[in-house]
């Protein structure tokens, strides 16, 4: 096998395989990435037990084969080359990677004991790159992480008809986005599985700008494809608790803000919130006053808000987990549903409910 390719695309294609590759396992060849060129192209792969990727790119074959290489390191050697064209070639046991004057030379691992690449499920529809990359942001924030709770760590992707619905919880938080898809002729059946939060985000921000994407998906089985990539990933058995009946507020107060000025609001007051100290949110109709701290070590800032259904209302958070929630909206203004102390507080966009985030609210500040 012997090759000429650029740098840079070279680069591309061996960190997109290689996100896929186990930090550590008990056998060998799972550290390896698959290199095989014919027909004017290279084809990268990497494989473990729970997910897998491929990346097709142009490159100049001055002679077809297959080689086999750790992973990890060529993608350092990949890093560290001059800019420009790249000669690889497979002699013997080596692979030899060239640039400009800088010349690896790589041990092979044994193509026979490396496993195949798993089948792409059933192609389902395509979704939009970007809109399903920021989705998947949006609700990732809520996943648990906890790996004693398999499920909990994972998102839960939803299709029914032409909506989309991705949802993760970690039991203290629940995150829902809903967005629109194009289902495949003949595939429109409703689908509810959990993908790995991890591994999801993962494929997502890097086929962001990607235009379309298709996804893929079966019984036991997860997967995505554009243009000359495509991976896959086990799914989590089990489901996530339904979200319906918690976001069902009943009667509520409603206060409306201006996200930004919050987010900074928070994260200045929370400076002083030591432990499972909490930042107090109070409501009066016209403005909310933040408060953080006890006794002499205290922050409070306040700012313009607007409150209906309530003459005034105070509630209470958790800071990381009201940063996590405020942070994961992209809108300039932010509706909250307020029950009361201590009890579930919805956060959506203040122009509509395709983005939702719900919190439970703790016992205010004394």
């Amino acid at each position: 096998m012997e090759f000429r390719i650029e740098k840079a695309v070279l680069t591309e294609a061996v960190a997109w395989a290689a996100r896929v590759l186990p930090a550590r396992s008990p056998v060998p060849v799972l550290g390896g990435l698959l290199l095989q060129a014919a027909d004017g192209r290279l084809r990268v792969s990497g494989l473990d037990y729970e997910a897998s990727a491929r990346i097709e790119v142009d490159a100049d074959v001055l002679g077809e084969g297959r080689a086999l290489v750790l992973g990890r390191r060529l993608l350092d050697i990949c890093k560290v080359l001059p800019p420009g064209p790249v000669e690889c070639a497979a002699d013997g046991a080596r692979l030899s990677v060239t640039g400009g004057d800088a010349r690896f030379g790589l041990s092979l691992l044994p193509l026979d004991d490396y496993p195949a690449q798993p089948a792409l499920p059933a192609w389902r529809g395509e979704v939009d790159a970007d809109a399903f990359a920021a989705a998947v942001g949006h609700v990732a924030v809520a996943a648990g992480r906890d790996d004693s709770l398999p499920v909990l760590t994972g998102i839960r992707l939803g299709l029914d008809g032409t909506t989309m619905t991705l949802a993760a919880t970690d039991r203290y938080r629940y995150a829902v986005r809903t967005l629109d898809w194009k289902p495949a002729p003949g595939a429109e059946d409703a689908a509810d599985v959990v993908v790995p939060a991890r591994r999801l985000t993962e494929i997502a921000r890097s086929l962001a700008g990607a235009g379309t994407v298709r996804l893929a998906l079966d019984g036991g089985s997860f997967g995505v494809e554009s243009g000359g990539m495509r991976t896959t990933t086990r799914l989590l058995d089990g489901r996530l608790p339904r979200h319906d009946k918690l976001f069902a507020l009943g009667e509520h107060a409603v206060a409306v803000t201006e996200r930004a000025p919050l987010v900074e609001a928070v994260r200045r007051v929370a400076v002083v919130a030591e432990g499972d100290s909490p930042v107090q949110l109070s409501f009066d109709g016209t403005t909310v006053h933040l408060q953080a701290g006890y006794e002499d070590d205290v922050a409070s800032q306040r700012l313009p808000a607007g409150l209906l259904g309530a003459e005034a209302m105070t509630v209470a958070f958790n800071p990381g987990y009201l940063l996590d929630a405020l942070g994961s909206f992209d809108t300039p203004r932010l509706r909250l549903r307020l029950l009361g102390p201590g009890q579930r507080a919805l956060i959506t966009d203040a122009e509509g409910d395709a983005h939702r985030h719900l919190l439970m609210s703790v016992k205010p500040l004394v």
